[in-house]
């Protein structure tokens, strides 16, 4: 392994004659992978939102047009375990096609083909990974030359998979009595829905559970002898998740995985290294406001990975002098594709080119903000973007409860669905319409749906513009937002910035400068009102439209 690296690792954290994963070993890794059509387990919560969704809504489509409610629930779960557990597919598949042939609900030529068709589809699919799995296991074992070593937590307890077993028996629990009580409803309609919906729950529960017990398996096996050791390179990404690249790979060019990581504790409870671990959680959250990796840095790699893997880090620490970090996976281990890794060069050179032109625009506003005069106190509240922000969301809740009472065939469910999303605008609107930041020479006044948060100057971490959302944050993880319309390109041709940049950069300026600050205390009232009582009249005028509409129509 190159001593090139910006963070070597120490010799005594090495294992006696590990050996480095090379350049050429890793491509014979990446040789091994799924073809570039088969879908691999997909990176990040938006993912998993649209892939949770995009079930949900299959199941009650599939629903509609008349499949039975379990059926439909099992061919839907289908889209959700593809991408993230093929393992249950190999059952799932063949359990699928035998009930559609034997059950043969109508349209029964319709109902029997799609479902051969896509258990046929998500088995061929499933084998493929899976078979993909034991490849990508036997070439790092061959690239790791038979070297093992004890893992550094092997004498420590193991919580993974506690908290995904936890969840998936509450959502099991929270879909049986949907299912049980399907039958109470009025409507056929709102039967079928419950349902459903309970099949599709309990079927997530489920997920969740066997993932669990599988992360707790792979590693309690991972921990019960010496496992395969391979010296890497590894950084922490964007996420916070740890990157993993070829020993040789000195310029961090092909990523090879990554895997969610957890460090391990020490078993301390000492004030000194409660401070260090809130010194790294600032850091770590510092740089994820910037939307930048990690350097890059030596590492020990403790069992061979594949798709699914659990794994144990040993690296070099990210400020020099300090010892290594071992870090055990809180998650699987995720192989990038060839393709993945073009597009991911692609997407970030795009947010590099935004960024920078941002960055550019709001050094220009924090310069010519350090030229303004000191106050005594400086406010700021929600403005003509923030209004127009708020008009099209009541537009939307107005066009869609007339959308959906003056139907008189709607089910209750549906009702349901609606009143909940209006009583969530009423707990933004008000928000959008009143929000308040008022500057003294002690810090921030932010004022909330519950009061005034008070965020001293020292806590302050970032105030910036990210796309639509002025987004602050301040110590202890904590952070705001709001949203509002943005034109940029219009911005630039009038030559005035968003109301967002602009304030920004003077808290910005004023954070830097201690100079710059107001010189004053402000007043309560200056701080701005609970929004609270707002959001409770908004919910009143919502549900007062909603039994209206049925009284009216």
């Amino acid at each position: 392994m190159s001593t090139n690296v910006r963070r070597p690792l120490p010799a005594t954290a090495i294992p006696d004659g590990c050996l480095p994963w090379t350049g050429e070993q890793a491509r014979r890794w990446i040789q091994v992978l799924p073809p570039r059509w088969v879908p691999v387990r997909w990176v990040g919560l938006p993912v998993l939102k649209v892939v949770l969704l995009t079930g949900a809504l299959a199941a009650l489509g599939l629903t509609e047009a008349g499949l039975p409610e379990y059926l439909a629930a099992l061919a839907a779960l289908h889209l959700v375990w593809l991408p993230l557990r093929p393992e249950i597919v190999r059952v799932s598949a063949p359990a699928l096609a035998l009930v559609a042939v034997v059950q043969r609900p109508a349209p029964v030529l319709a109902v029997v083909a799609g479902a051969l068709l896509l258990a046929g589809g998500s088995w061929t699919i499933a084998a493929l990974r899976l078979r993909a799995r034991a490849a990508q296991r036997e070439a790092a074992l061959a690239a790791s030359g038979g070297v093992t070593a004890p893992l550094p937590d092997a004498d420590r307890p193991l919580g993974r998979g506690r908290l995904l077993s936890g969840l998936g028996i509450a959502l099991i629990l929270a879909g049986a009595p949907l299912i049980a009580t399907a039958g109470v409803w009025n409507s056929a309609e709102d039967r079928q829905a419950a349902a459903v919906a309970g099949f599709f729950v309990a079927g997530l529960g489920a997920t969740a559970l066997l993932s669990g017990v599988l992360g707790r398996r792979r590693a309690t096996a991972l921990r019960a002898a010496p496992a395969p050791v391979l010296r890497v390179l590894m950084r922490e990404d964007e996420h916070a998740d740890a990157e993993v690249f070829a020993a040789d790979d000195v310029a961090g060019l092909r990523p090879l995985f990554t895997v969610a990581t957890t460090e391990l504790d020490d078993d301390t409870d000492d004030d000194e290294d409660e401070a260090d671990d809130r010194a790294k959680l600032e850091e770590v959250l510092d740089r994820l406001d910037d939307d930048q990796p990690g350097p890059l840095r030596e590492a020990v790699l403790y069992g061979a990975p594949y798709e699914g893997a659990e794994v144990v880090l040993v690296s070099a620490a990210v400020k020099p002098g300090e010892p290594p970090v071992a870090e055990r996976s809180s998650g699987p281990v995720r192989p990038l594709s060839e393709g993945g890794v073009r597009r991911r060069l692609k997407r970030e050179k795009r947010t590099a080119a935004r960024t920078a032109a941002d960055d550019e625009q709001h050094l220009g506003l924090v310069a010519a903000a350090r030229l303004t005069k000191t106050v005594p106190v400086r406010r700021w509240r929600a403005g003509a973007v923030d209004w127009l922000a708020s008009v099209l969301m009541v537009q939307w809740g107005v066009w869609l409860c007339w959308a959906a009472f003056t139907d008189a065939d709607i089910s209750l469910w549906k009702q349901i669905v609606i009143a909940l999303l209006g009583l969530f605008g009423a707990a933004r609107v008000p928000v959008k319409l009143c929000w308040r930041i008022t500057v003294d020479r002690t810090g921030l006044w932010l004022n909330g749906l519950r009061g005034t948060t008070h965020i001293p100057w020292d806590d302050v971490r970032s105030v910036r513009r990210e796309s639509f959302e002025l987004k602050l944050r301040w110590r202890g993880g904590e952070s705001w937002a709001v949203s509002a319309p943005r034109w940029a390109r219009f911005q630039r041709m009038r030559g005035r910035p968003h109301p967002y940049d602009a304030l920004a950069a003077e808290v910005t300026a004023m954070h830097a400068d201690p100079a710059l600050r107001p010189t004053g205390d402000s007043e309560e009232r200056e701080r701005g009102r609970p929004l609270w009582p707002l959001a409770v009249l908004f919910a009143l005028l919502w549900m007062t439209a909603v039994v209206g509409s049925e009284v009216w129509f």
